[in-house]
């Protein structure tokens, strides 16, 4: 049976939560806390194997919890539990093993820990999160799409566009709207192949197949899915640079 802990300021969700995981016959919960003090000190002694956080809490973050959760021994699965999905990549950043959104629903909660059962039973706990820190090397950026994590691959991505403070990504297959804004997605693609040519727009150059000079020393770029991206003056030197032209 799995040892759980609960770390969650809305005494009613904590209820909530508790209920459905003691339903489920498969989790023995430890303990409860609604504020991050308390949770370091009994999850240290206690050693659950996994803790259910919120992230707003009143008065911190649950991301800053489990960063001193990652240095224990042995550190705890970490599923977050939060009403807001803005959080996701950030926490799959910090090796959390799932990421559920209130209110909860009981076949969710289910899918969870059966996760968390079979990383128990290939000996480590957070592998297949691991993967995620290293995108760029397997060639996969996740991102949170309707409550799910999908994983692009990016050398299929053409290029990002901004659009009402959110983001499209556009693949050679299909375009993907996602809440985090072009400066988030920016930072997610530092070191691949992908350079900023708008205040709008940032494109793989390697889908660039021609570059079209256009009015007062700006140029569009053609791309090999047919789309044509604009190039601001204030990234025409710096793309010449790049491309050599």
């Amino acid at each position: 049976m799995l040892k759980a802990y609960i770390v969650d300021d809305e005494p009613l969700a904590r209820d909530e939560l508790k209920y459905l995981l003691i339903r489920s016959e498969q989790v023995q919960i430890l303990g409860e806390s609604d504020c991050i003090d308390d949770a370091v000190a009994a999850i240290r002694e206690l050693k659950p194997d996994l803790v259910f956080l919120d992230i707003e809490l009143a008065e911190d973050n649950g991301l800053s919890l489990a960063r001193q959760l990652e240095t224990l021994e042995p550190a705890p699965a970490i599923v977050f539990a939060t009403a807001y999905d803005e959080y996701a990549l950030q926490a799959f950043e910090l090796n959390a093993v799932d990421y559920i959104l209130k209110p909860f629903d009981e076949e969710r909660i289910q899918k969870s820990l059966g996760k968390i059962k079979k990383m128990q039973k290939l000996g480590n706990k957070q592998a297949p999160v691991q993967s995620s820190l290293n995108h760029h090397r397997n060639g996969k950026l996740p991102v949170m799409i309707d409550e799910r994590i999908v994983l692009l691959a990016i050398p299929d991505i053409v290029y990002l566009e901004s659009t009402e403070g959110k983001c499209n990504i556009v693949t050679l297959s299909q375009t993907y709207k996602v809440a985090d804004p072009l400066v988030v997605m920016e930072k997610k693609l530092q070191g691949a192949k992908f350079f900023r040519v708008h205040r709008s727009f940032i494109v793989n150059l390697d889908h660039i197949i021609e570059i079209e000079p256009w009015f007062n020393s700006t140029y569009n770029l053609l791309l090999n899915d047919g789309s044509k991206v604009p190039v601001s003056r204030t990234y025409v030197k710096e793309l010449k640079q790049l491309l050599g032209f």
